[in-house]
């Protein structure tokens, strides 16, 4: 090697020269194969006679050649030596044990004579997280300079499928990585998980195809619905709320009529039926765990509870949790339901009312509040609508038992008087009222004051009412807070997302349940805050993120029960403000919710709807007399008129006609006697 470089050292200058003079006569020969046209003849440009010269340019020909020859030997052996030691130093680092080299320390070779070649790599280790292995390049730098001495450091590379779980095991050599040849030696943010091998494996999958937020009833019919259409999908349902998906209506009325004395703990229940069922729509086991979704070789359904998403980036097409993390998705639902409003005299009256106040809307709400019912002398439930009313009766059943007052205050005249016409109104009202429960209409909240170990309740007419505890039920405010992160529109009149009839607010974002303000195709825009809708708008969402592109044209009902003896179903717009006219007839022991129950066979009567109409009914053939504004309103239909046509129909203690009342809004005529299309129901069979 040495010798080369003495050769080397002394052909040098001549090799200049040469090469100087022969890139002379390149260029000039160039330039008469290229502009003959413009060039003299070449005995014009020499003193000397044509063709001279021709001896000295073959000498330096013959030096370049040499000089090229040589340079050439010298680089084939110099790299072949670098080589031969580069390869001899990946397989040195790679057999080293942890032992021997801290990660947290610099690679260095104990051997002096290479100290210089690594004096390069001390970089490296310290930007490699703790726990990492090492790889490096096993292809050599292409090209030398002639005056290079040290040998290109190798290159760590991190792969991003072991981030998400423990710290990879040392590698092998015959698994070093190729590398560019002038990389960045730089920390990915991915790294940054992996730099604590003791803390636990991340659960939390980077990226879900169908990707849920909420994990209501909406969330779960469009998972359901898209495990239907494509079987091997792979969804995520993201929750704050510590349990998997389950049902709200038996809250507020089948588990406060239990006999089980553990249903806080169990929630399960009786339905009216007497058949027991949970309030969970799967068991645990229904689940993929959320950390072998990615894995799960034939899909599934993961809920991850516990976690709220914060933002969300459409154009991304991520979304971002309260913990930091992101998880990315092809397609998307919001289904984030609502959160319970309260009085703002109850906001602002201090701690110690709020303490003693309850916001109904989860289990957690519910067994807090069974266990002040069973803690307290006295109950007060502000609000008249269907919330208040079941948790009247629901609680003033209780009353008969445990000596608990009851009270329920409403700005109405009556119970629902929202949603029911008066005269049906103030029936219900004393209905309730049978139930133990004491009535305070037309009562408009002025303040709250704790004094003397009771909530002081204080109304604009003067009246006061003393009470243990409080039960805010003042209707739902739809959750939104997605829509400035997400650029989402909120509509200003009925408020939630504003989505078409596909139930789309995005090319690749739905909206169901509570949240979703859609377009009704025969009722114009609504927003519904119902069961079944969030039955049905889920089940459609899910169809629609399938590629189904069906429009939202189905009629949802909802329905409430006042005890086991008397309920209702309704559909489409009910307002009180609106036209009504009512049938009514006489009731039989199985016009209630309990004999509905039995005979569709589940309490949840909305899962035993279909979106089927009801093509031909047939009307009863018995000539019975309409019975209208009778003290007892045993079982009826009500009909609710916008410019003479039916808009909406509450089915009074009247069961299993839903598909009738949805064909006659569907049709949207206009009727010369609503007397003959309430036969259609047969409310005056036996």
């Amino acid at each position: 090697m040495l010798k080369c470089r003495a050769l080397w050292r002394k052909l040098a200058p001549l090799t200049r020269s040469a090469s100087t003079v022969c890139r002379h006569n390149v260029k000039s020969t160039a330039l008469k194969n290229g502009r003959t046209q413009v060039l003299v003849p070449a005995a014009h440009m020499s003193t000397g006679p044509a063709g001279g010269g021709g001896n000295e340019n073959a000498i330096y020909v013959m030096l370049v050649g040499a000089a090229c020859l040589g340079g050439g030997a010298y680089a084939y052996m110099t790299v072949k030596g670098d080589s031969k030691r580069y390869e001899e130093r990946i397989l040195e680092i790679s057999s080293r044990s942890s032992k021997q080299a801290p990660e947290s320390q610099p690679l260095v070779s104990p051997e002096p004579e290479e100290e210089a070649a690594d004096t390069s790599e001390e970089s490296i280790p310290a930007a490699e997280p703790p726990g990492e292995t090492e790889s490096a390049s096993a292809e050599p730098v292409a090209e030398i300079p002639p005056e290079a001495t040290e040998e290109a450091p190798p290159v760590v590379e991190e792969a991003a499928e072991e981030l998400v779980t423990e710290a990879p095991p040392p590698a092998e050599p015959e698994a070093v990585q190729e590398a560019p040849a002038e990389p960045a030696v730089e920390s990915p943010p991915e790294a940054e998980p992996a730099a604590a091998p003791e803390s636990a494996p991340l659960t939390i999958p980077s990226h879900a195809p169908y990707l849920l937020i909420g994990g209501g009833t909406a969330s779960f019919a469009a998972a359901r619905s898209i495990r239907a259409r494509d079987p091997g999908a792979k969804v995520l349902i993201v929750t704050d709320e510590p349990d998997l998906p389950y049902m709200r209506p038996p809250l507020s009325k089948e588990l406060w009529f239990s006999d089980d004395p553990s249903v806080t703990e169990t929630l399960r229940f009786k339905q009216w039926n007497g058949k027991e069922r949970s309030i969970f729509f799967q068991p645990s086991s229904f689940y993929v765990k959320p950390e072998e979704l990615t894995s799960a070789e034939n899909g599934g359904v993961a809920v991850l509870t516990g976690k709220k998403v914060i933002q969300m980036d459409v154009r991304g097409n991520k979304v971002k949790l309260d913990d930091d993390t992101e998880i990315s998705y092809d397609k998307c639902l919001i289904a984030t339901g609502g959160v319970p409003r309260n009085l703002q005299v109850i906001e602002k009256a201090g701690d110690e009312v709020m303490k003693r106040t309850t916001l109904f809307r989860k289990i957690e709400d519910f067994k807090s509040l069974d266990s002040v019912s069973r803690n307290v002398k006295s109950i007060t439930i502000i609000g008249g609508g269907f919330l208040g009313s079941e948790l009247a009766c629901a609680l003033g059943r209780r009353s008969s038992e445990t000596g608990l007052e009851v009270i329920q205050m409403f700005p109405e005249k009556g119970n629902m008087g929202k949603v029911l016409p008066e005269y049906l109104s103030n029936w219900t009202t004393e209905k309730v009222k049978k139930e133990g429960v004491r009535i305070v209409p037309e009562a408009l909240v002025k303040s709250v004051i704790f004094k003397d170990d009771k909530l002081e309740i204080r109304l604009k007419d003067g009246r006061q009412v003393k009470t243990d505890h409080i039960v805010a039920a003042v209707g739902l405010e739809p959750n939104v807070d997605l829509a400035k992160s997400a650029g989402l529109e909120v509509d200003s009149d009925f408020g939630g997302f504003r989505v078409n009839a596909e139930l789309q607010a995005r090319s690749n974002i739905w909206v169901a349940g509570d949240a979703a303000c859609f377009y009704d195709i025969r009722l114009g825009r609504r927003r519904v805050e119902h069961h079944d809708h969030a039955v049905v708008s889920g089940r459609l969402a899910g169809e629609n993120m399938t590629g189904a592109s069906k429009p939202y044209w189905h009629q949802s009902m909802f329905w409430s029960d006042l005890g086991p003896d008397v309920g209702y179903e309704a559909i489409g717009i009910v307002d009180s403000s609106l036209p009504t006219v009512g049938v009514f007839a006489k009731a039989t022991s199985k016009d209630t919710p309990k004999a509905a129950t039995e005979q569709s066979g589940t309490g949840i009567r909305s899962e035993s709807e279909t979106e089927a109409t009801a093509i031909s009914p047939v009307a009863s053939s018995t000539s019975a007399p309409i019975v209208e504004h009778k003290d007892e309103y045993g079982k009826g239909v009500i009909f609710y008129l916008r410019d003479k046509v039916v808009v909406g129909i509450i089915l009074w203690n009247v069961f299993n006609r839903m598909p009738i009342a949805r064909k006659i809004i569907k049709d949207g005529e206009e009727h010369a006697d609503l007397n003959e299309v309430a036969k259609l129901f047969n409310i005056h069979e036996d």
